[in-house]
This record gives C-alpha cells, structure tokens and sequence, in this order.
C-alpha cells in the first residue's frame, strides 16, 4: 500500500488487479474508508486493475486543517493519478466520491475513461443540515454523535436487522473518522455547487441512485443525467450505501457500463 503525497497531504492508496488491466479508482463516501468497496473487489479485480484510498482526512490518510473544497479532494485523486503514472482511469465515486467525479469529468475530462457518479447531489441548497451536523460533531468532539442518524441513511432498517455485523462494521468505520477530518469534508460538501458545469462533462456517463437514499435522492440522480450529455441511470433497491447493501447487483451495473 503506497503512501502518495497529495497537495502537501499523505493519501494512503491501494492497488490490486491485473497490471495491465483497465484501471478502475474508487472513492468512497463522506465517514468510510476505502473498505467500504470490500463487497466488490473480487468482481472489480477480475478485469481491472482498481485504486482505492482513503481520502483527505479519513482513514489511514493525513488530515490537512479545513475547511476543504471538493476542488481540493479531487486534485488529490489527480496527484494519486500522476503518482502512479495513470494517464487515464475508469472513475467510480459514491456520495462524495461522485461530487469529486463530477469535478474530475468536468475539469479534468482527459484523465477520466468512464465516469460513475453513485448516490449523489450536485447541489445542496439547503444548508442548515449540514451546518447542524458539524456543529454536533464539533461540541461532541466524535463522530458518534451523529452516528445513528446517519447508518439510518446509509442502509436500510431491514438490511440492518438482516446483517447486523456488516451495519456493526459501517458504523464503527464512520466513528473512526477523525473529527478534523469529517468536518473539513463536511465542508466541502456543504459549500459545494456542481450545477453549472455538469453540462461541461464530456465522457461516457453512468448515475447509479438508492430508490430508499433518503440523503441523494433518485431526484437529484435524475437532475444529474439531465444535465450530463448522454448520460444514464440505474436506481438500484438500496439506501444511500448501495455497493453495501445490494453488492452484487451493483458490481453488475457498474461492470455492465464498463464492458
């Protein structure tokens, strides 16, 4: 596992597949690690060479003082990139690894082949969410303040009594996250507007959404595809961590996009 100097910041990155395979990078969602993409790494690594990381303030990766911008964190997959000699890859990102897409098929359409932007927003016009959630990790000085409001959204109450170790583990991932970390994300996400330059997006373009994500909705899935020139959509039966909940039906979108 190499560690990347990212834009004064060391990223923790994982490589695994093929070596000269098709290169597919993941990211991952605001409070998770790069395991969140356990469930599919032996579907993914069969054709693809994959990049997984923890990002900016998460995991085993630095934390940098926030606030951060989501231009920020998706020069970091571009130093990871460039790091790894990667011209160009497949990009899959979930929640905030979507935001980061949308930024990288706009900006840096060169360097992405296909682009995934699952269980998303563009936009978040209503701040105050936001703005309560990091107040009440900030006073609490934890994660775990808002912890099961959050694995709420993320898996669905009958996925959480069916699999109660995997919700177990995706909680414990979430209050892991370093404080600092989680609120510069926070950030991001929060001060984040993508609207104007979906239209910039040039490259083959899949949106996957939850029909049950209560936090990016199949509406602000649908506003995406509208937005992006050619692009689909896939709704999947699942809340806001799809690839944790329906994995194989997911490996099968994103692998059935990919070809």
């Amino acid at each position: 596992m190499p560690v990347i100097q990212a834009n004064g910041c060391p990223i923790d990155v994982e490589v695994s597949g093929p070596d000269n395979a098709p290169v597919l990078m993941l990211s991952s969602s605001l409070g998770t690690t790069k395991h969140m993409w356990d469930p599919q790494m032996a579907a993914f690594t069969k054709d693809h060479r994959v990049v997984r990381y923890d990002r900016r303030g998460h995991g085993r990766s630095g934390i940098t003082e926030g606030p951060y911008s989501m231009e920020m964190l998706a020069r970091d997959a571009i130093a990871i990139m460039d790091a790894l000699k990667l011209d160009k890859v497949n990009w899959l990102g979930l929640s905030m690894g979507g935001m980061e897409g949308m930024w990288l098929g706009a900006k840096a359409g060169n360097r992405i082949d296909k682009l995934i932007l699952s269980n998303t927003s563009a936009h978040y016009p209503d701040k105050t969410m936001w703005h309560t959630r990091m107040d009440t990790v900030g006073k609490a000085g934890s994660v775990a303040a808002i912890a099961d409001m959050v694995i709420n959204a993320w898996l669905t109450k009958d996925f959480q009594t069916a699999h109660p170790d995997v919700t177990a583990r995706m909680k414990e991932m979430m209050i892991a996250t370093p404080v600092e970390g989680y609120l510069g994300c926070c950030a991001a996400v929060r001060d984040m507007d993508h609207r104007e330059i979906l239209k910039e997006i040039k490259v083959p373009t899949l949106i996957i959404a939850g029909s049950k994500d209560p936090a990016t909705n199949v509406a602000a899935a649908e506003f995406i595809r509208d937005s992006i020139p050619g692009a689909k959509l896939a709704v999947v039966d699942a809340a806001h961590i799809a690839n944790v909940e329906v994995p194989e039906v997911y490996a099968k979108e994103v692998l059935g996009f990919l070809g």
